[in-house]
Parts: C-alpha cells; structure tokens; sequence
C-alpha cells in the first residue's frame, strides 16, 4: 500500500532543515541515520548557481536580480527518495538535508522524528527569527519632518 505524502508537511520540514545550522543537524540526525551501506546516492552533493528574480515594486515587471549559489543532494533510502537543497556550498549540510528527507517519509517513524527533529528546531529557527527582529528594532531610526515657521 502506498502511502500519499503531505506537500506542506514535507516542505515544512524541508524548509526547517535548510534554515537550521549544519553543525546543529549533525548533532541531532546522526545518532538516527541509517548505516551508509543502507544509503544509496542518487546524486552527492553538488553545488551550483540559481538565477534570483524579483519584481519591480513586488508585482510589477520580473528581472534578474543575480545569482545564488545552492547545494543539493538526492539519496534513497528503504526505497524513499529524499532531497536536500541549501543555500550556498555547503555539500554535507544537503547531504544532511536529503537523508532526513528519505527518514521522515515513512509513516512508520514520521511523527517520531518530527518531535525529535522538526519541533525543537522549528523552536529555534523562531528564537534566532525573533532575536533579529527584536535587534533591528532597537537599531530603528525614525525620520521626521519639521515644518520651519513663517
């Protein structure tokens, strides 16, 4: 019996693992990763560059804005396919990515490794997201104009 996969769920934690620091995904995933002889490559991680494009205004007319360099992997795992891509080179970090994948696409361990992996990362990826805003809020500067009397 197949079982459907969840598109938010998974981009969910894609999204999760991509934001979250490589050495902290090492420290986590490696006590649960399969043996390497249980991992097959499809693709060892490759770097490369994407092109960015924005909009003038946000909706307006699309152009190039420049290009990005990305990594990513793809590997097989138990017969699921799993695949990580990163910003920037850093080829262990999609590697990492890719294995996680694979392991949280079975129903069997899912909701599992979602609580020991996802959830307390989420946590995080939240705590340094509000610590950053809380800092560019006590750098804002407020311009104002003062009228000169006649």
């Amino acid at each position: 019996m197949r079982h459907t996969m969840d598109t938010p769920t998974r981009q969910r934690w894609l999204s999760v693992l991509a934001n979250s620091p490589r050495p902290r995904l090492e420290s986590l995933l490696s006590p649960a990763l399969p043996p390497a002889e249980h991992c097959q490559w499809l693709r060892r991680a490759e770097t490369g560059l994407v092109m960015l494009q924005g909009r003038s205004g946000g909706t307006g007319a699309r152009f190039n804005l420049g290009e990005a360099a990305v990594s990513r992997a793809s590997c097989q795992i138990a017969g699921r396919l799993g695949h990580g891509w990163v910003r920037g080179s850093d080829g262990l970090h999609a590697e990492l990515i890719a294995q996680a994948d694979a392991l949280l696409q079975d129903p069997q361990q899912r909701q599992r490794l979602l609580s020991l992996w996802i959830t307390p990362l989420e946590a995080e990826l939240a705590a340094r997201r509000e610590s950053a805003a809380r800092e560019a809020a006590a750098s804002k500067v407020e311009f104002f104009t003062m009228v000169r009397g006649e």
